[in-house]
């Protein structure tokens, strides 16, 4: 069993913050191996008959438990799923339940109660750039074009990405959505893989796809509530020239990306879109909130923002190669957001440094360093040369 010393300690700081952990992720990305590895009391795969007949009754399997930690791995899968976390968080408070499932808690219609107050979400995103060690993994390339679902990740033949495919529609977006048409909904979801990393437009995707508008609105919905899309919102505070409505698009695994793709290989004008990904999966992974991009309408963008408070935002590049980086974009976002750090994370870099660019402070960033870098505290500093 590989340790995900990352993915525990996020759990185990959700858990000093409410009685439930709701561990979500799209399938194959590892939460139910991880959840064994928490050692549980108790750990029920609510798959099976077996476990749902075990929890007819919460009330007595808690009071049999009493304490410690329990694991309801896919719990959607039962009949009333709230009703069981929320007894277990009101009436026993020295139990912890750890709940799974491939999608956020508002994907069902099962979960009646929302859980405010009681519950902490993690995100579990596939293998970072930063766990590829313990993987045995020590090509960065290699990552890129198998993905980080682990079984992809370990050497699984090229038949998996279309089984994988095949099972999301029946087990996520069939059971919790309802959906019928397999063949159009796994054609745009293949299109939303090709366009990953680019701006959203949801016209193209229609005409495509071969249906509405609206079922386009409603399917991106479907593909952020699984895990399987996400939408980075325009930061605009007020600049007369920033894109302020279109979203960026990221697809979930740059496996599943390059399958889209008909990618076999890399050139070195593919790497860094996937690079992309990777730094926004170690943003996700982070305990940060409100993750965007910025661009102007003369095309000049910021890969990723971070607002810091205080009118203070964080300016993220990221560049497969150090050399291809200049200051050009940086300089038209600053003009807008003066306050706040500017970041070039590449794999060439290989210690954290700063450097001064063309009169901008700019910290050059090893990905696994992002960690340590951005969590609560980091503080902000000028970006202006002093």
């Amino acid at each position: 069993m590989i340790a995900r010393p990352i993915w525990r300690e996020r759990i185990e700081a959700a858990f000093r913050k409410a009685p439930i952990v709701w561990l979500s992720g799209v399938r194959r990305s590892g939460k139910t191996v991880l959840a064994q590895s928490l050692g549980a009391e108790v750990f029920l795969n609510c798959d099976l008959p077996s476990s749902a007949e075990r929890l007819r009754d919460p009330e007595s399997f808690f009071r049999s438990i009493g304490k410690g930690l329990v694991v309801l791995d896919e719990v959607h899968q039962l009949p009333d799923p709230s009703r069981i976390l929320k007894i277990a968080a009101d009436a026993f408070p020295e139990v912890r339940v750890l709940a799974t499932g491939s999608s956020t808690l508002a994907a069902t219609h099962k979960f009646r109660d929302s859980l405010t107050g009681r519950k902490r979400a993690v995100e579990m995103v596939p293998v970072l750039a930063e766990e590829t060690g313990s993987f045995g993994v020590s090509d960065l390339e290699g990552r890129l074009l198998r993905g980080g679902l682990p079984p992809a990740l370990l050497g699984a033949d090229a038949g998996f990405y279309a089984e994988w495919l095949d099972s999301y529609f029946a087990r996520d977006v069939q059971e919790l959505f309802r959906l019928a048409k397999r063949t159009e909904f796994l054609r745009f979801v293949e299109l939303v893989l090709r366009q990953s990393g680019g701006l959203i437009e949801v016209t193209s995707l229609a005409k495509h796809a071969g249906v509405t508008r609206p079922t386009v609105m409603s399917w991106l919905e479907v593909l952020q509530v699984t895990h399987v899309a996400r939408l980075l919102r325009p930061y605009a505070e007020g600049g007369r020239r920033e894109i302020v409505g279109q979203p960026k698009l990221y697809g979930f695994d740059t496996g599943f990306v390059c399958y889209a793709r008909g990618w076999d290989s890399l050139r070195p004008e593919d790497r860094g879109v996937l690079w992309e990904h990777l730094v926004l999966d170690t943003l996700v992974s982070l305990p940060v909130a409100n993750v965007s991009y910025w661009r102007d309408k003369q095309r000049r963008e910021i890969d990723f923002v971070l607002p810091k408070g205080r009118g203070a935002v964080d300016a993220i590049e990221c560049k497969w190669s150090v050399d291809s980086f200049e200051t050009r974009n940086l300089a038209a976002f600053r003009a807008n957001y003066p306050e706040g750090r500017n970041y070039l994370v590449s794999p060439n870099i290989r210690d954290r440094y700063e450097q001064e660019r063309n009169g901008w402070k700019v910290v050059f960033l090893p990905i696994g360093e992002m960690r340590r870098e951005f969590s609560p505290g980091g503080g902000v500093s000028d970006p202006r040369r002093s």
